[in-house]
């Protein structure tokens, strides 16, 4: 074993060269045929399968989930091992990963948060640790001493989490000390998706980015409603399915309204206005939601697929 690759010797066991999660040793017997399954969100490979998946699935392994959390202030979550592979989501700090098969420097596994699957780098993984706080602000500079004028050692990253004591302007954690400004409680809901979107107004737009150096629209989405206490899944088409209620075509939009159009997705900041991360402006902008629509009316016959409201 080198270096991070040896993430937990106990769980692990060589097969064709790969290290995988040592699977319990009951049998699994399949309830019919093995099931279409969308594989964004269910951890099936053609060589190993989440032990959760069994019952539904045939796979020559089954691997066990060992817990890890982010480590690194954002890792990119990629649909193969390597550098130069799709990114198509981001763990952020304190955010867990449960690991199915490591090799190579690199974690197959899953988003605890959202199911999503893909690859992450084994060295920006460790062990879980507990978190209370969470951060706020794009991003928030960890400070060396409590001490606006002190050195900076990291800054992480909006929606990091992290264990911290709240003390005067500062939250103390091991690493060093945030701004009170820059973070909360996790336990702190905000009343408003649009106002935590709004906050993050000029973000640059990253596809698969969650708010590591950048955002794409259904991770602004996903974020936003987060921090209100509504878990959302990562993807447009999954959000437009699992989140709200359909709104009547007669009826007025308001504010937190959820837009949906081919492949993207905003916020209404009011009755005409979207905010949205978005490629055309390449960030996090607030513009006329006719505007959108106009720039997308000549590829599409359908500009706006859904409208939705979250009511509870």
């Amino acid at each position: 074993m080198k270096g991070s690759e040896a993430l937990s010797t106990a769980a692990c066991r060589n097969t064709r060269s790969t290290r995988r999660l040592q699977p319990p040793t009951e049998r699994f017997r399949l309830d019919g045929p093995t099931r279409a399954l969308d594989p964004r969100v269910h951890a099936v490979r053609r060589d190993i399968a989440d032990i959760a998946l069994a019952g539904l699935l045939f796979a020559p392994h089954y691997a066990q989930p060992l817990p890890r959390a982010c480590a690194a202030a954002s890792a990119m979550l990629r649909t193969a091992p390597a550098e130069d592979a799709e990114a198509v989501s981001q763990l952020l700090r304190g955010e867990r990963f449960d690991v199915l098969d490591i090799a190579g420097g690199w974690a197959w596994g899953y988003c605890v948060h959202d199911d999503y699957v893909g690859y992450v780098p084994t060295d920006s993984l460790s062990e879980p640790a507990p978190a209370d706080h969470i951060v706020t602000a794009p991003s928030a500079l960890l400070f060396s001493r409590p001490d606006i004028k002190s050195p900076v050692r990291a800054v992480w990253p909006v929606g990091a989490r992290f264990a911290g004591i709240a003390s005067d302007a500062f939250v103390e954690t091991e690493q060093g000390f945030i701004h009170q400004r820059h973070a909360a409680p996790l336990t702190t809901i905000a009343a408003d998706p649009v106002t935590v979107a709004e906050s993050l107004l000029g973000l640059p737009y990253l596809w698969g980015g969650r708010g590591g150096d950048g955002i794409d629209c259904s991770g602004l989405v996903q974020q936003a409603l987060a921090r209100t206490g509504h878990a959302a899944p990562r993807d447009t088409d999954q959000q437009r399915s699992a989140i709200g209620e359909e709104i009547a075509e007669d009826a007025p939009l308001r504010r937190g309204d959820l837009i949906f159009f081919p492949g993207h997705v905003g916020l209404m900041v009011d009755g005409t206005r979207l905010i949205h991360a978005n490629a055309h402006w390449m960030a996090v902008t607030v513009e006329p939601l006719a505007d959108v629509v106009t720039r997308l009316l000549p590829n599409h016959d359908r500009p706006i697929l859904a409208r939705r409201r979250i009511t509870s």
